[in-house]
């Protein structure tokens, strides 16, 4: 299994305080065998579940400039018309991506083209699911003019386990479709906003990801 380059601290510090941990019991209750069997056994859960949440797994991307694809793993929550009013200021068709603990974390680019529009925002950090995580919560704005003109914003969104977003990306930047732009720690959002003549291929419910599920293409 690879890890993810995002991972490499926080698996330090969870192999240190696992560590801490296990050496305490150790030396302070050696002679009860369930306490320090538990915790053994805690602690290997914890660190595989850390390991497992920096994963990142080998993906052949296939472009095409009239797909759009899934920036992310994860269960698609949203699709709906909506005012677009950070950058575009008209409507445009929301499809927003769920990524919980378990998921892979890696965010992909969903399409080819040119950074148009980039925005950071520091905010709060509501359950992901919340309506006013999109505006409210720590936030990453991207927006990618593509090769045939059509633009395509799709934002980065914290939840309340993850607070800290990473980009990889600026504006008047060349990205290529499927390759990574950022990465969200511990469980959060992506929305895409596509134009609305975009055809969208998933569902409510569909499990998606990141680089592999056509999201949606331009007709």
């Amino acid at each position: 299994m690879t890890i993810h380059k995002e991972g490499y601290t926080s698996i330090a510090i969870a192999a240190l305080v696992i560590f801490i941990a296990n050496a305490l019991v150790h030396y302070f209750i050696p002679d009860n065998a369930l306490v320090v069997w538990t915790v053994y056994v805690l602690s290997f859960l914890l660190f595989v579940t850390v390991l497992q949440f920096f994963r990142s797994p080998r993906r052949r991307v296939v472009t095409d400039d009239n797909l759009i694809l899934c920036p992310a793993d994860g269960k698609v929550v949203v699709i709906e018309e909506t005012e677009e009013t950070e950058y575009f200021n008209d409507k445009r068709i929301q499809v927003s991506i769920f990524m919980s603990p378990i998921n892979v974390h890696i965010n992909r680019n969903p399409v080819s083209g040119v950074v148009s529009f980039f925005r950071y925002h520091a905010g709060k950090y509501l359950v992901a699911w919340h309506p006013k995580s999109s505006t409210l919560n720590e936030r990453t704005t991207i927006a990618v003019r593509t090769n045939h003109g059509k633009e395509v914003l799709f934002r980065q969104i914290a939840g309340a386990l993850a607070r800290r977003i990473v980009w990889y990306v600026e504006e008047g930047v060349t990205v290529k479709q499927g390759e990574e732009f950022g990465f969200i720690k511990f469980g959060s959002r992506v929305d895409v906003f596509l134009p609305l003549d975009a055809k969208v291929d998933v569902k409510i419910g569909d499990l998606v990801s990141g680089g592999l599920t056509v999201l949606g293409r331009f007709e």
